[in-house]
């Protein structure tokens, strides 16, 4: 059948047809089965979307991804025809049983994902039936391979390609914009690829944007790691992966990230890149996505094995999570807190102290003794500071950048103390709720900034925090939000009183 094309301005992130119920009729086709389409020698696959008011009979209406594919323009003629199912359903079926995929399987599984020929319902199953059913170590490896495999890989002209990786959770944990700088400084080549935020306040890539151009080709990407030593780049523009990010829209709707898929997601980009050594950061504590020690040493173990079975050397370093890294959350902030380090500031101590720790992992798994000695003195003689600046501007950034280059929020609030005591616990998912109440990550210059942390003496009307934005209304809802939340718990001395009431002499 031949059907007249028509654009719709709506994506569905799927490679979609709308066609009308008449049409579906003549062709034997349902809602969500599949059409292959035809045109000047294009050719794919689309799920189809039925409708009899949007589109009429003898039209074809591509959404999207199908008309970028097509590159149809209106009243075009589309040879349409019905598709079958792909066979990789019945491989997902199959875990959503609990049996154990083969490699063959796996790798259909990820080749119909990189090219959206799932449905969104389809891919939900899948992200699903790892979540309940998992993958072993086998089948994990091969998942990785499959995902590798679907997009760019980099090939540098010589080695080793340091790396190192946060499995997230904890708010403010800027310490890329330290460590790929003091690595590079030292001469070793580390080609940072990180993420955007999809729960947190702010990715790495958010924060690095404040300051540079992250959206870089793999050319890009591998150009400026030779000349320079380090990158600081968003790996949603690299195609490094690309399953990888249609299957984390699948996750965030129904707030899961299964184990397998973490493993795969993490080591996939990594050996894209040509990892030789690398550091997994796991950070623990309430609040983050791994709550104790056993379970941070089973994370471990397993990016141990994956990395054994991809020739790449990891290390993991379990790290305290239970309350932000450093006092800034918010892209602007994170920044500015980072920078005035690379500057000579000998605070935040605990983001001084992880990026030293992680470098020293690292020049001490490339051979070097007293690494995190190493990492200090070069933070301390201004070379990392040097290195960062010249990061910055190959990355299409301001010449010789300092901190007061970067821009906050102009609007701001404090939060105060209701009464003294001592910070007894900070609640991190609630500071990331206030930072993107605040307007965080999208709007660069929100976030908040910590005065108290854990363990400090509080005095009633000290500021808690304060909040950074760059609307007053979006300001204003933040400071309701964490005034309902409390973020920042508040106690005396006496945490709870046996028996509640005493009883009063006569």
């Amino acid at each position: 059948m031949k059907l007249k094309a028509r654009y719709i301005d709506v994506d569905t992130g799927e490679v979609t047809a709308l066609l009308h119920d008449f049409d579906c009729a003549e062709l034997g086709l349902r809602e969500k089965d599949r059409v292959k389409l035809s045109l000047n020698g294009k050719v794919t696959v689309a799920i189809v979307t039925t409708s009899d008011t949007v589109i009429k009979r003898g039209e074809i209406g591509l959404m999207g991804t199908s008309q970028e594919i097509m590159e149809s323009k209106d009243g075009d003629l589309v040879d349409v025809s019905a598709a079958s199912k792909p066979e990789s359903v019945e491989f997902i079926k199959k875990k959503m049983n609990g049996h154990e995929l083969s490699t063959e399987e796996i790798t259909s599984i990820i080749a119909d994902i990189s090219s959206r020929t799932l449905s969104n319902i389809e891919l939900s199953a899948y992200v699903t039936s790892l979540y309940i059913n998992g993958m072993n170590m086998r089948e994990t490896a091969d998942l990785t391979k499959a995902m590798v495999a679907g997009g760019e890989t980099i090939n540098f002209n010589n080695g080793p390609i340091y790396d190192h990786h946060s499995i997230g959770g904890c708010p403010g944990n800027k310490i890329t914009l330290l460590v790929v700088p003091i690595m590079a400084a030292a001469g070793c080549k580390m080609p940072k690829t990180s993420s955007r935020a999809i729960s947190s306040a702010a990715g790495t890539s958010d924060i690095v944007e404040t300051f540079a151009k992250v959206a870089l080709t793999p050319a890009e990407l591998k150009e400026i790691t030779e000349r320079v030593g380090g990158v600081l780049a968003w790996g949603g523009s690299l195609n490094l992966a690309p399953a990888d990010d249609l299957i984390i829209k699948a996750e965030y709707p129904l707030g899961i990230d299964p184990h397998a898929q973490l493993l795969a997601s993490v080591m996939a980009k990594k050996k894209a890149v040509g990892a030789n050594y690398l550091v997994i950061d796991i950070p623990m504590g309430e609040g983050t996505k791994v709550h104790t020690m056993d379970e941070a040493k089973a994370y471990a173990r397993d990016f141990i094995q994956l990395g054994e079975e991809l020739d790449i050397r990891v290390e993991c370093a379990i790290t305290y999570g239970g309350q932000p890294l450093g006092r800034a959350i918010g892209p602007a902030l994170e920044s500015i807190e980072a920078l005035s380090i690379l500057e000579g500031a000998k605070a935040p101590n605990s983001v001084i102290e992880k990026t030293l720790s992680i470098c020293g992992m690292l020049f001490e798994m490339g051979g070097e003794y007293q690494g995190a000695e190493k990492a200090k003195q070069i933070l301390e003689s201004g070379k990392a500071l040097k290195k960062f600046q010249e990061i910055v501007e190959a990355q299409g950034g301001k010449p010789g950048i300092t901190s007061k280059d970067i821009k906050v929020g102009q609007y701001s609030v404090d939060v105060i103390a209701k009464q003294s005591g001592y910070v007894g616990q900070i609640l991190n998912k609630a500071l990331v709720r206030v930072a993107r109440t605040a307007g965080s990550p999208k709007d660069k210059g929100a976030g908040l900034v910590l005065n108290k942390k854990g363990g400090n003496k509080v005095d009633k009307g000290e500021t808690l925090f304060t909040i950074y934005s760059e609307h007053e209304w979006k300001m204003q809802e933040a400071l309701k939000l964490a005034i309902r939340l409390e973020p920042v718990k508040i106690q005396g001395m006496i945490l709870a009183r046996v028996p509640a009431f005493s009883r009063v002499a006569l």
